[in-house]
């Protein structure tokens, strides 16, 4: 026995017929809170502005924490010449995660790509993003937004615990499926051809990282005997992280229908086809993976379902001629990678010459929207062209600018920044060129 008292009291409750709904004000609204609506949040809160982070999930993070993507892409330059495109949180966290081995570098050919530990990563997000005062509604369901005059003005979002409404003067949309911009009716893009499949991401544990096939070995074998396994994707990767013994497989194509009965299915074959995918690792690969294990499932990886229609729509001759905007506010030189065909990918890369391509603000804006920024993979390109820059490193850099953007607009329009003022703020990620050297060969 002890001196402390045992509560048992209980109170009997019923829902009032008048239940309170919550109201939020704010400066910056950012709907979304994977990598590219973190880092508006976060540049936003420390330029002064008041910010909520808006996200459907209970956690931060989005697809970067969740799905377990597990590496970024297209933050360096290609080719020898790797110098760093983005900067912001990106540097901030190449830096905080490689100090605590939470980082490994892939330096291909052409291509250098950062893996990293989603547990790391995760914590990283939730510190930063208390560390800079943003209010937070999560697991919330925008379900309505109230646009008037060229402008959002309400958010109206469900949640378990009750509904909220949110009020602001500007709003970032790195949803991923443009849901803002779908909810204030304005118009919006999906692929006319067919889908872009997404992948469900795993992570095994247990691997014996000095046996681990080459890339070339796993592509030979995987094209040879995929079928015979119910392997659906054909040229699926095996991300190896040195150091720590675990491998995420980037090895399925699932459609990522926005649909909710369609999309609660494909969810499920994820899971299967990542299934059929490790009984061909452990019995084509013994050495390797005769005791891996599953770590953890990601949720379904989306990476192109609706975005929204820009001032201005990237196109594929502007990815592949590099061509230099005006009003760039990004740059990356990761190459086209486009999943339309369930089987395998399509890549063309650019690791043969010097090339940076970039993203200019008008994609990011509406003509019909004052107050409104999107990030991300809802950012207006068509479809090879937006494959290019939906990856973290341009995602990040994307993020940044329309919190700039926002900021500069205060109450007023989003088209009538001064862009001198937008590209002198963004200088780092347009045209710093600083090197870390686990980024080289």
């Amino acid at each position: 026995m002890t001196d402390t008292a045992v509560t048992t009291a209980t109170k009997i409750v019923r829902r009032p017929a008048d239940a309170k709904s919550w109201d939020v004000e704010a400066d910056i609204c950012v709907a979304g809170a994977g990598i590219s609506g973190i880092s508006a949040a976060i540049e936003a809160a420390r330029l002064g502005r008041r910010v909520v982070l808006v996200d459907s999930l209970p956690a931060l993070g989005g697809q970067a924490v969740n799905s377990i993507i597990g590496t970024f892409c297209g933050l360096f330059h290609n080719g020898p010449d790797r110098y760093q495109f983005t900067y912001g949180i990106a540097d901030e966290i190449l830096t905080d995660l490689g100090a605590s081995g939470d980082l490994h570098y892939r330096i291909g050919p052409g291509w250098t790509t950062v893996f990293y530990d989603e547990v790391a990563l995760s914590r990283w997000i939730e510190e930063a993003v208390k560390k800079a005062g943003i209010e937070m509604v999560l697991g919330a369901n925008i379900r309505g937004a109230t646009f008037e005059n060229r402008r959002i003005q309400e958010l109206d979002i469900s949640t378990r615990y009750g509904d909220v409404r949110v009020r602001a003067d500007g709003f970032v949309d790195a949803s991923g499926d443009a849901v803002l911009a779908w909810l204030a009716g304005l118009e919006c893009r999906e692929p006319a051809d067919g889908p872009i499949y997404g992948t469900q991401m795993v992570v095994l544990e247990n691997v014996y990282m000095d046996k681990q096939p080459s890339r070339e070995e796993m592509a030979a074998r995987m094209a040879e005997k995929a079928g015979q396994y119910g392997v659906v994707r054909e040229d699926g990767l095996a991300f190896f992280f040195e150091g720590k013994n675990t491998v995420a497989l980037n090895m399925t194509h699932m459609e990522t229908p926005l649909e909710p009965l369609a999309a609660s299915k494909m969810g499920l074959e994820g899971r299967a086809q990542t299934r059929n995918a490790i009984d061909f690792l452990k019995s084509e690969f013994p050495d390797c993976f005769r005791d891996a294990s599953v770590r953890a499932y990601g949720f379904p990886g989306i990476r192109q379902t609706r975005w929204i229609k820009g001032a201005y729509q990237l196109n594929v001759e502007d990815v592949r001629s590099a061509r230099q905007f005006d009003d760039a506010v990004a740059r990356t030189a990761w190459g086209l990678e486009i999943h339309n065909d369930k089987h395998r990918l399509y890549w063309e890369g650019f690791d043969k010459e010097p090339h940076v391509h970039q993203v200019p603000l008008s994609t990011m804006i509406s003509a019909d929207a004052d107050n409104l920024v999107a990030a991300g993979r809802c950012i207006d390109g068509d479809v090879a062209a937006l494959s290019s820059v939906r990856v973290m490193g341009p995602c990040m850099a994307m993020g940044a600018a329309a919190a700039h953007c926002l900021d500069l607009a205060g109450s007023g329009s989003v088209h009538q920044i001064d862009m001198a003022a937008l590209k002198e703020r963004l200088r780092d990620n347009l045209e710093r060129r600083d090197y870390r050297p686990e980024a080289c060969p």
